[in-house]
């Protein structure tokens, strides 16, 4: 096989694995829905460590990972800060400004990506790309309702957001940039499972006045499994295969995604400014991925 003919069916593979990731990841908002009486932190930190342990048990058998053999050291630590920390700040930003400006600040994320990428991985972007990602965040500015508040509670909202925004970056630049080094599902079982050893002292302190139902345990399963055991894991591959920034881009259609879900499942209105927003989202992902260049 040719060596164009190679990059192009690596990036297009990525893509798809991209895709698929992002149906799993929509999945989140509507089993959210479904869990009562459980601190945002305890749902992150749970979701962390059980996706930790599975993936790491698909690890072993599929013979990535040795029991004799360990690969991990401290530079998991700061994978699985990293990540807490874009799931720690988002949450966060949720105790001070509303769930629309959360949403449209933390998925300026691919602004971030381009940036790391190009810093750390010294992969940059076209012009056509930059436009496309801008119009990506245009669009979901607009599909959440957007309204840049000027009250202080409002404004720690979202500077955490834009932080959570940052640290998703650094995750994405990280997962590319580790791909070399680590099997897959070393490297994000290993992400997952530190992530949530930082996690713990504060879903500890959370997990006194929780109501663990059944209810409750079968959606926290779910959460672990489906968005992050199987589509972060799926993300982390598309990461291996196209630029971080394309990827990260990718992500931003869990917003439509996760609306429309809800929309067929708890039956939540979806409105004009709704389908405008998913449609310009989705005008700025077409153009980053058909301009793209062929080799990640």
């Amino acid at each position: 096989m040719k060596q164009g003919t190679k990059d192009r069916t690596q990036q297009l593979s990525g893509i798809a694995l991209a895709f698929v990731a992002v149906s799993m990841f929509s999945t989140s908002a509507v089993l959210i829905r479904v869990i009562k009486d459980i601190s945002s932190i305890e749902i992150t930190f749970w979701r962390m460590l059980i996706a930790g342990l599975l993936v790491l048990g698909a690890a072993l058998v599929s013979s990535q990972l040795s029991l004799q053999n360990n690969p991990f050291n401290r530079r998991f630590l700061a994978y699985g800060l990293v990540a807490a920390m874009h799931f720690f700040f988002y949450i966060a930003s949720l105790e001070y400004t509303t769930v629309s400006n959360s949403l449209a600040l933390v998925y300026t994320a691919p602004v971030f990506v381009a940036l790391f990428a190009a810093l750390a991985l010294h992969e940059s972007i076209n012009w056509k790309q930059w436009i496309g990602i801008c119009v990506v965040v245009v669009g979901v500015m607009i599909f959440s309702g957007f309204d840049l508040g000027f009250d202080k509670s409002r404004l720690i909202g979202n500077f955490l957001a834009i932080l959570s925004a940052a640290a998703f970056g650094v995750y994405s630049v990280m997962g590319r940039g580790e791909r070399d080094k680590y099997p897959l599902l070393v490297y994000a079982g290993g992400t997952y499972l530190t992530a949530s050893l930082w996690l713990l002292p504060l879903a500890a302190h959370s997990m006194i006045n929780s109501s663990y139902s059944t209810t409750n345990i079968i959606a926290l399963l779910a959460l672990a499994i489906v968005p992050l055991g199987m589509g972060h894991t799926l993300y982390n591959a598309a990461l291996r295969r196209i630029h971080a920034a394309h990827a990260n881009v990718l992500s931003t259609l869990e917003v439509p995604g996760g609306t429309l879900l809800a929309w067929l499942f708890v039956k939540e209105p979806v409105t004009l400014r709704d389908m405008i927003g998913m449609f310009i989202i989705l005008f700025g992902v077409l153009t980053v991925i058909l301009t793209a260049d062929r080799t990640p």
